[in-house]
């Protein structure tokens, strides 16, 4: 990660206090007018010596279906780390509004496994912006050492989309083109997610951005319900993968359709070997079985 002068912060973010003052600079820039300009902040927040709370995770492997282990699992290093990238989109002079961002795509780089009693330092940075068709998405990077260490552990790019939010000066030539048609295979696996499932992967991870919560707060955010956490999702096809991805993995996912909740979930794995049997990718795709339309998609491949 380069560029950008560092910023120290002294704790971890409080994810609930930084939707507080999303809120509040959303009805400050409501009232005064929007002026912000396509520029991002050039600053990297960083937070050193976080330590994994075991209980969290032990309630996430559950959740998500990992496999009981010490070493922590890729997306729940990516909910470790949420706190810190939130707060590089919470800043005042962020040109996008953090309220109602939708998760467009992630990859993720695991180098080494992680164990949940090493202290890690997570540094997050704003890096791209870019046109999309239903507004600005923006790239949120972040990377994860074992504290005091200069070799990056885990790393990630998150692309979210503010919708509605056209900013000036970005070329809306870049502008994200529309998904192709899909054809649903034979699905591996059929999920059933409750209408719950927002405030439990919330429960675990921290994330309590109201689009996931509830009827009436994704309502207040111009959903017509609730919708599940990417990462929730992403993290259970991962988990699905299970333990032939190894210990060193590349990571990506792509949302297409939100999943509305409650809802069903048809999902598909398939895996290619090399010549000699050894492991080399598997991919994913999630749609829904009633509509036939394409939720998500992504691949798990070797380092």
């Amino acid at each position: 990660m380069t560029g950008g002068q560092p910023l120290i912060l002294g704790e971890m973010p409080s994810l609930s206090k930084l939707y507080v003052n999303a809120a509040a600079i959303a009805a400050r820039r409501r009232i005064l007018g929007s002026h912000t300009t396509a520029v991002l902040p050039a600053v990297s927040h960083e937070v050193r010596d976080v330590r994994p709370d075991v209980e969290t995770l032990t309630a996430y492997q559950h959740l998500l279906g990992e496999t009981a282990s010490d070493v922590l699992p890729a997306g729940f290093i990516h909910a470790l780390a949420f706190p810190v990238a939130m707060s590089v989109m919470n800043r005042d002079d962020f040109p996008l509004p953090l309220l109602g961002m939708i998760h467009l795509r992630n990859v993720i780089e695991y180098r080494r496994p992680v164990s949940f009693t090493e202290p890690l330092d997570i540094v997050a940075r704003a890096e791209t912006l870019r046109a999309h068709r239903s507004g600005t998405q923006v790239d949120i990077a972040v990377e994860v050492r074992a504290s005091g260490e200069d070799t990056v552990s885990w790393c990630g790019v998150s692309t979210y989309l503010a919708k509605g939010a056209f900013l000036p000066g970005i070329d809306k030539a870049s502008a994200a083109a529309t998904p192709q048609g899909f054809s649903a295979p034979d699905p591996t696996a059929l999920w059933h997610l409750g209408v719950d499932t927002g405030r439990a992967y919330a429960a675990v991870s921290g994330d309590f951005n109201p689009i996931h919560l509830s009827v009436l707060s994704a309502k207040a955010l111009g959903l017509r319900r609730s919708i599940a956490h990417g990462m929730y999702l992403a993290s259970r096809a991962l988990a699905d993968v299970g333990s032939v991805k190894g210990d060193a993995f590349h990571w990506e996912t792509v949302f297409e359709a939100p999943v509305f909740l409650p809802a069903r979930v048809a999902l598909d794995i398939s895996t290619a070997e090399s010549r000699e049997g050894g492991w080399l990718r598997s991919d994913y795709v999630a749609w829904s079985p009633r509509s036939g339309r394409k939720h998500f998609s992504g691949t798990v491949s070797a380092l």
